[in-house]
């Protein structure tokens, strides 16, 4: 995510609201018939229940109403992108889209006014090379809407720009920037990127140059925002709940007042000429694990030929059925592999990588990949059964995601910015036209050697070039399409808990096991569903660890119906997605599908659960990943100090099941499980004698209790359940670890401390406001005000609370990433800021819009489906109903300064905080403090000042 005062240019004479003779509109017309009318505005077209309009100073908007959520998203997507930047402007699109959190002077403090509304995580900015966004999804009542709409244009034109916000967030991106320094393979795939393009801005990383980031001076960053934050450069879609008329009469209002400027951007022009020759990129860092990589220059995503290649990364890149997976990771030369196809405006590229163990030949690597992605395509060329199951896996994500009209809103965005928003739907029908001819010419096409980007460069003697077709013309391809009809809307529904549990049956199963039910229509007839089932003690699983944690991946790999491959096929053709874990005494199974699937969905799951095919060699393989996944934690700030914590805080031996292990000792326990044991694990310990089921969405109680019951019959164990305590230890003293981690740009500091309290009291709502205050929700925290906002030293700060209820246990957190170098300053903000709240309290301001953002963020959770069906469960394992939700609600609303300065006071000790911090802090004290100022402005802040000095 992520602003000299620009005054306040068009908004003084706007009305304060719309003509009320003009959104008289019957809510129920999906096809918002009649909108037309409203003066100058027009509607543009209308595709399977997203209609387009445009207004005459150029703003186009998407109105996509849904009945069935009661939030409303409002995105505004600006067309610039990283591929607009010019000389000296790299990161310019990314790092304008954070200062447009900056404020305005209708606005001055956006994340604010965003989080008490209850868009605190439910709203962002992105940037990428064709397009940046920002959205925000909001309960869909009171005047959640025209605030949006009103806030989007705003900020579209009026956002504060000024030198001393970009002094600070200069510092936030750039620890941004160092955040994805640390990850090899999105440095290598960068590379790859950067390689294949001779002249054209894609080979370009958004995030931008260091130095760039660094120096870009404030009046550049304002003419780029004049330049290209404009109205005719705007797209508007509002989805969800919502009145179109009334919708499209705010945007008009808001955005229709704004004026369009006379000089029109100039369009880009640059053309990528054909690669003549294979290229290379070698990355030498610090790491714990080889990768591999080969990339394609593919046709834009508008082109027919993009199609075919989204189903090549498929054929390629799945797990388990791909060829990649199977000629490489089941035959042991890579832990994991990987394919994708960038959707662009103009050609992009097709990659693929291998992530190889150290002890493993990554020249062989290499060379199979690209045996695999050149060779063998001919040699083997793609089968029918291939090319189906990649055409339905492409569908299923379609088919499941569509059902959050949220997710299709932001969705829309890349498409727009890639053509026309018509291609969503455009794409899918060219998905489901694909023929084995097409597939197989797009891969003997373009995946050859003069337009590959790896490995090592070898002169050929002929000349090999691949000339990659232009973007086809919208308007040709795009004329007179209709589309299909609309995905099945959903009911309105009430996410008050008072409200669920009026609507929720809940009951004894079978054996030990409970349900909770919701039937309810929803958006694609989709339904969501969520099963546990309790196994074992702490004394019987002591010794069997490693088979506990691994029983859950093994069976997702396969029933003794169905292999690994099998399986995945299966859940494809019935539009489901399925994911199973076990961790100590829980087996836990998580399925999104469709109504029309669900009889046949719960049979798979029956197979799954009670008939597991539990293959030596699917273990094998997940041994592999998991332990090169052990070996990357190694060097990895973000996965070292989370477990030299979580192991301060857990004081129990070797041999108690709750002992933290360090990365040797669990991967010895990995390397030591065998399929033997997995197997009489499954058949000894599971039953059904405890455990809870959930379901919400469309679907039949009755139907799904006796499927389910069927499936969970007659199925018995010896071996009682009984829950592992995790009791508190709020008597752990405070400290703090530094881990060194050589050549990793970005610090992480992690801590952590436990309390003793019940999560029903009104002491714990009154914590929760607490540290909502000081470091929930978002930016505008006082922990994201001060180390971010106001500091720069952190592009991610944030503390959060969580309850085990059982155990009477509270776990408070604080994390935050840095520069190695602002280590101390860090801390000693974060202790500030901690101190502060403790000594000076909340104001009454403060409590009064947190309550406000805490209870709409909770609601806007309880829309969505497989959120509430945990929530469900949740309930179950606690021996609760949604009346603990409506209470602790009210606890919350009753809360008061008094109780939450106690609360905070009583348990936010800063001296009992566990800490550890993990960078390579060794480089970072050799580099001279001269070098590490930078550019700062002479005239810098006090407090800015001494920031500038520890990076």
């Amino acid at each position: 995510m992520t602003a000299s005062a620009v005054a306040l240019s068009f908004f003084g004479s706007l009305s304060s609201s719309a003509d009320e003779n003009a959104l008289k509109v019957n809510t129920k017309d999906p096809n918002v018939d009649g909108i037309a009318s409203i003066e100058n505005v027009e509607k543009v077209t209308e595709i399977e229940g997203i209609s387009e309009f445009l207004l005459d100073n150029g703003v186009r908007v998407l109105l996509f109403p849904d009945e069935s959520k009661e939030v409303v998203t409002v995105n505004m997507t600006i067309f610039v992108g990283s591929r607009h930047e010019g000389y000296g402007e790299a990161g310019m699109a990314h790092l304008l889209e954070h200062m447009l959190f900056k404020g305005t002077p209708m606005h001055p403090d956006i994340p604010k006014v965003l989080k008490e509304r209850g868009a605190g995580n439910s709203m962002n900015g992105t940037t990428w090379m064709d397009r940046t966004n920002y959205y925000e999804t909001l309960p869909a009542t009171g005047d959640n809407l025209e605030f949006a709409v009103r806030l989007e244009a705003d900020r579209l034109v009026n956002s504060f720009i000024r030198g001393e916000d970009l002094e600070k967030e200069m510092t936030v991106v750039r620890n941004e920037f160092e955040s994805g320094e640390n990850s090899p393979i999105r440095v290598l795939m960068q590379r790859m990127q950067s390689a294949a393009y001779d002249w054209h801005n894609y080979g370009r990383s958004t995030i931008g140059n260091r130095s760039d980031i660094e120096r870009v001076p404030v009046v550049n960053l304002r003419r780029f925002y004049r330049k290209y934050y404009r109205p005719d450069n705007v797209m508007v879609t509002i989805a969800g709940k919502f009145d179109p008329q009334e919708a499209l009469g705010y945007v008009k209002d808001y955005f229709g007042s704004l004026k369009k400027p006379d000089t029109p951007i100039d369009a880009t022009y640059t053309t990528e000429p054909a690669q003549d020759g294979e290229r290379t990129v070698l990355l030498r860092r610090v790491g714990e694990i080889q990768l591999a990589g080969a990339a394609y220059h593919i046709p834009a995503s508008s082109h027919p030929d993009f199609a075919a290649a989204k189903a090549l990364v498929y054929i390629l890149g799945d797990e388990p059925s791909g060829r990649l997976y199977k000629n490489m990771v089941e035959t042991d030369i890579a832990s994991n592999v990987y394919a994708l196809a960038y959707a662009f405006t103009e050609p992009g590229l097709f990659m693929t990588l291998a992530e190889v163990p150290v002890e493993k030949s990554i020249e062989t690597a290499r060379s199979t990949l690209i045996e695999i992605v050149e060779e063998s395509l001919i040699k083997e060329p793609i089968t029918q059964q291939e090319l189906d199951r990649a055409v339905q896996q492409i569908l299923k994500q379609r088919e499941l995601a569509a059902g959050d009209s949220d997710k299709v809103a932001v969705a829309l965005s890349d498409w727009a910015a890639q053509g026309d928003w018509r291609l969503y739907f455009l794409f899918r029908d060219m998905v489901e036209s694909l023929t084995l001819e097409q597939v197989q010419a797009v891969a003997q096409k373009y995946f050859v050697r003069n337009n590959r980007t790896v490995g090592l460069f070898i002169p050929s003697e002929t000349s090999e070039r691949i000339e990659i077709p232009e973007a086809p013309d919208m308007k040709t391809v795009l004329k007179n399409y209709k589309g299909r009809e609309a995905v099945a809307a959903g009911e309105q529904f009430d996410p008050t808990p008072s409200a669920i549990e009026a609507r929720t049956e809940r009951g004894d199963l079978i054996g030990g096991i409970q349900y909770a039910l919701l039937p309810k229509k929803t958006r694609g007839a989709t339904v969501s569903m969520m099963l546990t089932l309790r196994f074992g003690t702490g004394d019987t699983l002591k010794d069997k660890l490693g088979a506990v944690e691994l029983l859950g991946l093994v069976m997702a790999r396969g029933t003794d119906k169905l292999d690994y491959t099998g399986l995945q096929d299966e859940l494809t053709r019935l539009r489901a997605e399925m994911s199973m874990n076990t961790t100590v005494g829980l087996f836990q199974l998580t399925v999104k599908t469709k109504r029309e699937f669900l009889p046949e969905v719960i049979g798979l799951i029956g197979d799954v659960v009670r008939r597991p095919r539990l293959d030596g060699g699917e273990l094998d393989v997940l041994k592999r990943q998991i332990v090169a996944s052990l070996q990357k934690s190694t060097t990895e700030p973000q996965a070292l100090a989370p477990r030299s914590v979580q192991k301060s805080l857990s004081p129990y031996g070797p041999d108690d099941i709750r002992y933290v292990m360090s990365v040797d000792e669990e991967i010895a326990m990995y390397d030591a499980v065998t399929i033997d044991e997995l197997k009489n694990l499954h058949s000894t310990f599971f039953s059904n004698q405890a455990g809870e089921l959930s379901v919400v969405g469309d679907f039949d109680a009755e139907e799904v209790k006796a499927l389910v019951k069927a499936e969970l019959a007659d199925w018995n164990t010896d071996i009682a359940y009984q829950r592992v305590s995790r009791d508190p230890h709020p008597e752990i003293d405070g400290s703090t670890d530094v881990i060194e981690t050589p050549d990793k740009a970005n610090a992480f500091l992690y801590s952590s401390q436990q309390y003793a309290l019940a999560d029903d009291q009104p002491e714990y709502a009154s914590l929760v406001l607490g540290n909502f205050i000081l470091g929930g929700g978002s930016l505008s925290s006082r922990l994201g005000d001060r180390v971010r906002q106001q500091e720069g030293l952190s592009y991610g700060v944030r503390s959060g609370l969580s309850a085990r209820a059982k155990d009477g246990r509270v776990d408070f957190t604080l994390y935050a990433i840095t520069n190695p170098q602002n280590k101390d300053r860090l801390t000693e903000v974060l202790l500030e800021e901690i101190n502060r709240i403790r000594d000076e309290g909340i104001t009454e301001d403060e409590l009064e819009k947190a309550k406000v953002s805490y209870l709409q963020a909770a609601r806007v959770r309880r829309t969505a489906d497989a959120s509430l069906a945990g929530e469900l469960l949740g309930t179950m394992f606690n021996d609760r109903t949604m009346a603990y939700h409506d209470k602790h609600e009210r606890q919350i609303n009753e809360a008061t300064v008094e109780s939450v300065n106690a609360a905070i006071v009583k348990f936010i000790q800063p001296d009992k905080l566990v800490i550890a911090v993990a960078g390579d802090f060794a480089n970072a004290a050799a580099i001279e403090p001269a070098e590490a100022v930078g550019t700062a402005p002479a005239k810098a802040s006090a407090a800015a000042a001494g920031a500038a000095e520890t990076e």
